[in-house]
């Protein structure tokens, strides 16, 4: 491989650096993934409710973004956000739980776990600066 070749791999692609901070596609694309996990589970008496719970909580994500996304004040963005913001723990909880539950989905947990701790991160640093600019003297929507 040449060295041109070798760059070239390294480097993403528009389409997954527009992925990565398009949260709209981003939190779609993570539903996708959480519902494909949850497909490859054998259901049983303790994985049925864990996986329904999972499945409302991983897609209840970019549902409520959308929302917010859409939201007509920064007091009404905030309140989605932060539903949102809530689902994504409460995502991060039952994925840690089907981990436990069936050991042998601990790798592809972790991954998912691991784009919900991201979009966590995400979520929180947009509502403190929007809750710190909706505080601020020149705003006049709140």
């Amino acid at each position: 491989m040449t060295n041109t070749q070798t760059t070239m791999t390294n480097v993403m692609s528009n389409d997954q650096i527009k992925s990565k901070y398009d949260l709209q596609e981003r939190t779609s694309l993570f539903s996708e993934k959480v519902i494909d996990f949850c497909r490859k589970i054998k259901q049983d008496l303790v994985t049925k409710p864990l996986i329904s719970q999972l499945v409302r909580s991983g897609t209840s994500i970019g549902a409520n973004y959308s929302e917010a996304d859409e939201a007509g004040s920064k007091k009404d963005f905030i309140n989605k956000m932060s539903i949102a913001h809530k689902e994504i723990k409460e995502t991060k909880y039952w994925l840690r739980m089907i981990a436990y539950t069936m050991p042998e989905t601990k790798d592809l947990s972790q991954k998912l776990w691991k784009e919900a701790e991201e979009l966590n991160l995400i979520f929180s640093t947009i509502i403190r600066k929007t809750k710190n600019n909706a505080k601020s003297p020149n705003s006049n929507d709140q």
